[in-house]
């Protein structure tokens, strides 16, 4: 039987890092993905920038992205893993993986939200002279914002289990605590808190971005 008292510690301890890890990882993630989605949507056909060759490359770049098995990349990536944090375990050399390859994935969302605006509100931003940066800002962004909000809830989500993942490998958070104390210790009630708590965290998320989304669709 598990000694909670002692445990206690370790598993509050993995929820943290699996916070910080999604957390951070889904800050980098729209830093980079967001503006990746805008070039995707403007230098399409018939976009605002209309670059095609451009669009092409970053399809190509972004489909090769979304193609990887995480745990692969996880391993493929770890050269620079290093080369950023120093390290290719722990919580902060987990962050590296999960933000490469979530990055590619958003783009594609932000791609989609960005798509669904209205081409009426753009063409007449452009007939009143507007710039392409003062349409993107005010015109693209915020008419697919309760969208990408949608998409950002569903890229947290995707974090989670990334996170989970790169437990096997030593970088900490729950899937670490899972698989040290649940899996190899045959700890089998370890496993069940584990699971519990990410199942919480998943439903919590994912109703937060509804109703955010909710909010800002009605405004």
């Amino acid at each position: 039987m598990e000694d909670w008292s002692i445990l206690l510690p370790d598993l509050w301890q993995a929820t943290q890092d699996t916070f910080l890890m999604v957390g951070v990882s889904t800050l980098f993630t729209v830093l980079v993905g967001l503006p990746l989605g805008v070039l995707l949507v403007t230098t399409d056909r018939d976009g605002l920038l209309d670059i095609p060759w451009l669009n092409q490359i970053l399809g190509v770049i972004v489909n090769i992205g979304r193609s990887l098995p995480f745990i692969i990349l996880l391993v493929a990536i770890t050269p620079f893993t290093r080369l950023v944090t120093g390290t290719t375990i722990g919580t902060a050399a987990a962050i590296v993986p999960q933000t490469v390859a979530t990055i590619p994935f958003f783009g594609r969302v932000a791609e989609t939200s960005l798509r669904e605006v209205d081409r009426g509100a753009v063409e007449a931003a452009k007939a009143m002279g507007c710039t392409h940066w003062q349409i993107i800002a005010k015109v693209l962004l915020p008419e697919s914002l309760s969208s990408l909000v949608l998409g950002i809830t569903i890229t947290i989500i995707s974090l989670l289990g990334y996170s989970a993942i790169a437990g096997a490998v030593g970088a900490g958070g729950l899937g670490d605590l899972a698989i040290r104390y649940g899996y190899q210790r045959f700890e089998t009630g370890v496993m069940i808190i584990t699971v519990v708590l990410l199942v919480v965290l998943v439903q919590g998320i994912q109703v937060l971005g509804n109703l955010l989304a909710r909010r800002i669709a009605k405004r």
